[in-house]
């Protein structure tokens, strides 16, 4: 996958209420289509409430409560049946959700290990390899669910970066992380997505991942 665009793109919730609600909004509602391509590191920023989650959640499918189009390479996802969605989450579309879906009875070399296995893609060996760069090689045989906060976002941000993506989406990855510890997960995101060509869109209310955008967007 090389594009994805956003046209006249608003959130049923937004599009039922006053305009002005999503007037500034550098997405919502634009008056020119929203691209981002391959290879792209863009931050969209905004206060809490304002629909990052939902944007991330729309361009991959997981949700379809907007008005517009979201299209990729130029076909409007609307229009995907379940064997497009799966190829696509598997081979061109990396997510790491704001509330991180993690199995808390699992540990945390299992949770990642349910991606690699799915996929393919990585070794056992650049699992270790990833929980070292981390800081977090003592944790990877613990139960996430005995995990802070913090240590799981980094277990989040090894299991998303387990598979091959075009695109990685990013919500909040490092909401809970000092500078340090951002400075390393960012280090190791743009390391693992330079190596692939792959685009990251990533959403912050005020701690954003510490990459090198090529653009920011306030949402």
């Amino acid at each position: 996958m090389a594009q994805i665009e956003l046209r006249g793109l608003v959130p049923e919730v937004f599009a039922r209420e006053n305009p002005t609600t999503v007037k500034d909004s550098g997405i919502w509602l634009s008056d020119k289509p929203v691209s981002f391509s391959r290879g792209c590191r863009q931050l969209i920023e905004s206060a809490s409430g304002q629909g990052k989650s939902s944007l991330i959640s729309f361009i991959y499918g997981r949700r379809t409560d907007y008005r517009g189009m979201i299209a990729f390479d130029g076909t409007d996802i609307r229009g995907l049946d379940s064997s497009c969605w799966t190829a696509i989450r598997r081979r061109a579309i990396a997510w790491l959700p704001q509330e991180m879906m993690l199995f808390p009875e699992l540990t945390a070399r299992e949770n990642v290990e349910i991606k690699r296995s799915l996929t393919g893609w990585r070794s056992p060996r650049w699992v270790e390899d990833a929980f070292e760069r981390l800081g977090i090689a003592d944790r990877i045989d613990s139960p996430v669910g005995h995990m802070s906060v913090g240590q799981q976002q980094r277990v989040a941000i090894i299991r998303t970066m387990a598979q091959p993506a075009d695109f990685i989406l990013l919500d909040e990855p490092v909401s809970h992380l000092d500078s340090q510890s951002n400075d390393c997960a960012a280090s190791f995101i743009e390391e693992e997505a330079s190596s692939t060509g792959a685009g990251i869109i990533a959403t912050s209310v005020g701690n954003p991942l510490a990459l090198d955008y090529t653009s920011i967007t306030h949402l």
